[in-house]
């Protein structure tokens, strides 16, 4: 399938904004679309927006001004917006004879085509993803740690469980983020309509190291959580002992009572 370049410029600027956890595409089905899945519209004074539902807004060849003016727009469909985006930059250049290659921060294509743009929007899309996920999981990392280091050390959890499951609650949360709403790990429907430009997509896929990253967030998921998961079972053995331990002092102070009662009786008689 051939289409025309819908950005007429030989170098121009990719930059992907992670805005917030979702953006109502609903609401802008009626812009000036160029494609629906990802959407991409075509911006009043220049330039190409591929937008995604999980809040990221992928921006070519878009001025500052213009930018500005968009995202401006654009911040009364964006649910639970983040008060400093996470980014992503590259530089665009359209060189047939050097095409689907990356040097340094600068990526070749051969045209500026709409599918093009929408598969590089995926690889930057996923990459601003990963990178809010991979700041996030490293905090929660961090958290961990020390609760597993003092078991080591002093055979103690020292945490509240209330504090554990919320370990358990954020790492379920970021992997079901990843997996559910983002699926970093699949590749994008437009490939079924352009398989050509599958060599394309697994370029930036490597480039970006996006399959790398995603299994590394993975791996670190799965320690935090069996983690938590260790020490909250371990939290609660400990409670049911002390319980056990209750309920055998309990059982004790019952058989002295009636001892007590039967020597009184005894003696009293």
């Amino acid at each position: 399938m051939v289409s025309n370049a819908i950005i007429k410029k030989n170098e121009f600027k990719a930059r992907a904004l992670l805005l917030g956890e979702r953006i109502d595409l609903r609401a802008l089905e009626t812009t000036d679309r160029l494609a629906a899945n990802p959407l991409a519209v075509a911006l009043q004074d220049g330039g190409v927006a591929v937008l995604f539902r999980y809040g990221v807004a992928v921006l070519f060849d878009v001025a500052p001004m213009e930018e500005a003016g968009f995202l401006s727009h654009l911040a009364t469909f964006i649910i639970n917006a983040y008060p400093k985006p996470e980014t992503e930059i590259i530089n665009v250049r359209v060189a047939p004879e050097m095409r689907d290659t990356m040097q340094g921060d600068t990526f070749f294509l051969d045209r500026a085509s709409t599918e093009r743009l929408q598969i590089i929007a995926d690889i930057l899309a996923k990459s601003v993803m990963l990178s809010l996920y991979e700041s996030k999981v490293s905090q929660n990392f961090d958290r961990v740690e020390p609760l597993a280091v003092a078991l080591g050390r002093d055979g103690r959890v020292g945490r509240p469980a209330k504090e554990l499951l919320q370990h358990i609650g954020n790492a379920l949360l970021s992997e079901h983020t990843m997996v559910g709403r983002v699926e970093v790990s699949e590749k994008p429907e437009i490939l079924w309509a352009y398989p050509e430009l599958e060599k394309l997509y697994t370029r930036l896929e490597y480039e970006f190291e996006v399959r790398e990253r995603h299994l590394a967030l993975e791996r670190k998921l799965g320690l935090i959580s069996r983690t938590a998961e260790t020490l909250l079972e371990l939290l609660q053995n400990r409670r049911a002992l002390r319980v056990e331990w209750y309920i055998v002092v309990l059982i004790v102070a019952e058989i002295l009572l009636t001892l007590y009662e039967l020597f009184v009786r005894t003696h009293g008689g």
